[in-house]
């Protein structure tokens, strides 16, 4: 059964978690039908050393809706919203999935808020025929007749459909805001090419990190932005797919902690 973390909310309504204390602050950012207990691994691990701050995406969780089209530059904008409003920055962003695509943006047009970037099992221009795809979804998702388990299938192995990763995620796709999801899904689905173009002129130090499994956020989209990136670094992870973060918890811990305090580009 899912364990609620506590939350407070920003004045614009955006809830989020504050644990930890130290040195660095990191802000987490969940995919699409996530919410903040995706990050639990992660939060528990990071903020033994340093101040996490986990937020749940607009229409998902206890945040209110996004209040504007459905376009990947207003949640990079939502986003920037909350960090000011906090009175957070320079500050490490670590986005996974739609996360990642947020975190992308913000780095792209205020760069003078990050001072560290972390991309989980981002998604970077995808081939035609992978958008008509996810396009296709997105367009049956906001008809609010769709198959909520559909992703899991491409997320996970068949190995893990008994694994504790595999229940929490089923659970918060089957809870998930039908609204909050299609907003969101829609901006995934036409984001990926928007600040494609922005990793060359990226100053800090940028991780790519995703599971050599996943088929969409892939290992050669990892690596052309690492390439690209200035200070980028790709690590791959072995054996593992799209949620990557919650089945392989102990690795992406390690890989995160050593972006935090190394310089992110060692």
């Amino acid at each position: 059964m899912l364990q609620t973390l506590q939350r407070s909310r920003t004045p614009s309504g955006a809830a989020y978690l504050d644990k930890g204390r130290g040195d660095e602050t990191v802000v987490l950012i969940h995919g699409v039908g996530m919410r903040i207990e995706a990050w639990s691994p992660q939060i528990e691990r990071l903020a033994e050393e340093f101040r996490v701050i986990a937020v749940d995406l607009p229409g998902h969780g206890f945040s209110a809706p996004l209040g504007a089209p459905p376009e990947l530059k207003n949640f990079v904008g939502w986003f920037e919203t909350l960090l000011n409003e906090l009175e957070l920055g320079p500050v490490n962003v670590a986005g996974h999935s739609m996360g990642a695509l947020i975190a992308t943006g913000i780095v792209a047009t205020a760069p003078d808020k990050v001072k560290r970037v972390a991309l989980l099992n981002g998604v970077h221009r995808r081939t035609e025929k992978a958008r008509a795809a996810v396009e296709a979804r997105a367009d049956e998702i906001v008809t609010g007749n769709f198959d909520r388990e559909a992703p899991l299938s491409r997320w996970f192995s068949d190995k893990e459909t008994k694994s504790e990763a595999y229940g929490l995620v089923h659970e918060l796709l089957a809870t998930v805001d039908a609204d909050g999801y299609a907003a969101a899904y829609r901006a995934f689905a036409t984001g990926d090419a928007v600040y494609s173009d922005s990793w060359p002129d990226v100053q800090c130090p940028a991780l790519f990190l995703t599971g050599d499994g996943d088929l969409n956020s892939t290992p050669d989209m990892a690596r052309e932005m690492a390439a690209a990136a200035p200070r980028g670094r790709a690590v791959i992870i072995s054996g593992h797919r799209h949620m990557v973060n919650l089945t392989a918890p102990v690795q992406v811990n390690d890989v995160l902690r050593q972006w935090l305090t190394s310089g992110g580009d060692a």
